[in-house]
């Protein structure tokens, strides 16, 4: 078994306990009784870039989720919200212009997954170079590898930002 597919293994492992962690502690944190839950629905609303950090997202969030009839609960973190709202709000969702059960926010995933293609595809054109490199009988040195390595990752997170900051300037 290679190095890389078990680091692989081992963060998808950590990855599943993270969120086995979570979802335990919001069983934990929204304990209901019979009472509370007589007429009511809840959601929790979750934001993968940590987006309910800034008081003016939070707040666009609930004015939008008001929209649908949900009322913020609490906050947990800067990940996620708790919303209810009465049942009887459901009659009003079909004139609604967006899913009134979402549960996530932005496109965190896709700019994830961005991140990560641009990293795996840094780390083959790196690879190629050195290949390439070594093909011409020219010596690479680890250190000038590292710094080729670090250079790409700083930029690589940079364009990151940068389309993280792109997208939150836009309406979801």
């Amino acid at each position: 078994m290679s190095g890389a597919h078990i680091a692989s293994s081992a963060a998808a492992i950590a990855a599943a306990k993270a969120a086995e962690r979570m979802r335990e502690e919001e069983e934990k944190m929204t304990s209901y009784n019979k009472d509370d839950l007589n007429g009511w629905e809840f959601k929790i609303m979750r934001s993968n870039l940590g987006s309910f950090s800034k008081y003016e997202k939070v707040k666009k969030v609930c004015d939008e989720e008001a929209k649908a009839g949900w009322e913020l609960v609490e906050k947990f973190d800067q990940y996620r919200l708790r919303f209810k709202r009465r049942v009887e709000m459901r009659a009003k969702d079909q004139y609604l212009d967006f899913d009134p059960y979402r549960t996530g926010l932005g496109g965190g995933g896709g700019v994830v997954a961005l991140i990560v293609g641009l990293c795996l595809l840094a780390l083959g054109a790196l690879i190629m170079l050195v290949v390439y490199l070594k093909g011409q009988h020219i010596q690479v040195e680890p250190a000038g590898i590292a710094m080729i390595v670090v250079s790409v990752g700083i930029l690589v997170l940079l364009l990151g930002l940068i389309f993280v900051r792109f997208r939150s300037g836009k309406r979801r």
